[in-house]
């Protein structure tokens, strides 16, 4: 097997694969960076040019795996396209408002590139996607070679995917990403034991140490009685959340809690693309009983759209619960806005439930110290840091300690690290070399071809 990375810059980003599996050429995920923007947002395709590519694999449906999806298939107008049959459900809303998104940042941000991808551009590629169910041996036969192809369900949100192929006597298992863990609305990863040639890894917490003491339970418990805490101080608690997956579960978290007398009565807002996925996982859970979500819960929550107008630097003072994205407060998202007026007063709370990339506003504001000046520089404002921030353990990533036991416990020949910050990656190498000397172990340099 020969295999690319094809983010431009590693790390974790505009996730996309290249790898070439006897006579077969395969992408597996082909995402967007979400901070960049252009052409340096999507993954370096040039690799593929002059081949004829076989298949294009989709491991979930997050931006950063699915956004230059259509720019792919727009260069490779004959390549099917294949994910589990919840992701299939999912991914022409996703596509559709990625190129909202870029229309509006064409205008605001005069990005001449966008939008990568027109909407008339996802409608006609959209009888190319095809959905396959979890656990469904399908065979792919190319022009001189074939595969076997077993999605395996891989926790993290819902429709995401490990991808097991197996080629003539070769097993080659990728985890894409992965939580082990039952989260409210989507049960954990269930991975097949045994053994695999190559196993490809992601590898998003390598960087965190697993707190002893904390559970998901007890992170929930904990986030509520934040809330509570705030909202009786006369505060607002702001969570900002990816929209797919975040904002479903801290919703289903909140309905529990509300059920059971122990979420003070707050108003509560929300809006945009999360509240429309709700339908989207209603449905995904009737039909393919892989998830639990009930769009009830926003009835029963009595959930209020979040302001259409937000002011920069400003407090609402609504004494409320805010539940917006962007979950690592991207410049000029509502989260970023909210954020700008909440920060500067003691009484508020912001608390982060997912993965925040250091170098992004979630990750300064994560890092900043009490009474530090913060710069919301797209907003034109600057605040003393006075609000509390905090951060739950509610992350879709698995822990390293789990990662690295199912790696061992393979036995791969080799093992490739992805999705991963460099420390992360290096964590994970430096565990494999002690705890599986006999494997290989290859973090790629992006666009350096390997042959594994």
């Amino acid at each position: 097997m020969k295999l690319i990375d094809l983010n431009r810059d590693g790390g974790i980003g505009a996730n996309s694969l290249f790898v070439q599996i006897g006579e077969l050429n395969v992408l597996v995920d082909c995402g967007l960076h979400p901070k960049k923007a252009g052409r340096s947002a999507t993954p370096d395709l040039t690799p593929l040019r002059g081949k004829t590519l076989d298949l294009i694999i989709i491991t979930h449906c997050h931006l950063d795996h699915i956004g230059s999806l259509p720019v792919a298939m727009r260069e490779h107008p004959n390549t099917p396209v294949i994910m589990t049959t919840s992701s299939r459900m999912l991914i022409e809303r996703m596509l559709h408002n990625s190129a909202n998104v870029m229309m509006r940042q064409r205008e605001e941000e005069n990005i001449p590139e966008y939008p990568l991808f027109t909407h008339d551009e996802i409608d006609r590629i959209a009888g190319r996607l095809t959905g396959l169910p979890f656990g469904h041996a399908k065979r792919f036969r190319g022009a001189k070679d074939e595969i076997e192809i077993i999605f395996h369900p891989a926790g993290h949100v819902a429709g995401a995917a490990a991808v097991e192929l197996r080629h003539k006597h070769r097993g080659i298992f990728f985890t894409g990403d992965v939580l082990f863990t039952d989260q409210r609305t989507v049960p954990g990863a269930r991975f097949p034991a045994g053994h695999f040639d190559t196993l490809v890894t992601e590898t998003t917490r390598g960087d965190t140490e697993r707190a002893p003491d904390r559970t998901r339970a007890s992170e929930m418990t904990r986030l509520v009685d934040s809330i509570n805490a705030t909202i009786q101080r006369g505060g607002s608690f702001l969570i900002p959340v990816f929209a797919l997956g975040r904002m479903q579960e801290v919703l289903t978290i909140l309905h529990d809690a509300r059920k059971f007398g122990r979420l003070v009565d707050c108003p509560i807002f929300a809006s945009g693309l999360g509240m429309d996925l709700a339908d989207y996982f209603d449905e995904i859970s009737r039909k393919t009983k892989h998830i639990q979500f009930n769009r009830s819960v926003i009835k029963d929550l009595k959930i209020k759209p979040t302001p259409r107008k937000l002011a920069a630097g400003q407090d609402p003072e609504q004494n409320a619960l805010y539940i917006v994205s962007s979950g690592m407060l991207v410049e000029r998202t509502p989260s970023y806005v909210l954020a700008s007026g909440l920060v500067g007063h003691a009484r508020n709370t912001i608390g982060f439930v997912g993965y925040c990339d250091p170098d992004t506003p979630g990750g300064h504001l994560l890092a900043a110290r009490q009474g530090e000046t913060i710069l919301f520089k797209a907003a034109n404002v600057k605040a003393k840091l006075k609000a509390r921030i905090e951060r739950f353990e509610l992350s879709g990533h698995a822990d390293r300690e789990e990662l690295l036991e199912f790696a061992v416990q393979s036995e791969a020949r080799c093992i490739i690290l992805t999705h991963g910050d460099q420390p992360a990656r290096d964590w994970f190498a430096e565990q494999l070399a002690v705890q599986a000397p006999k494997s290989k172990v290859i973090d790629p340099v992006p666009l350096k071809p390997y042959q594994v």
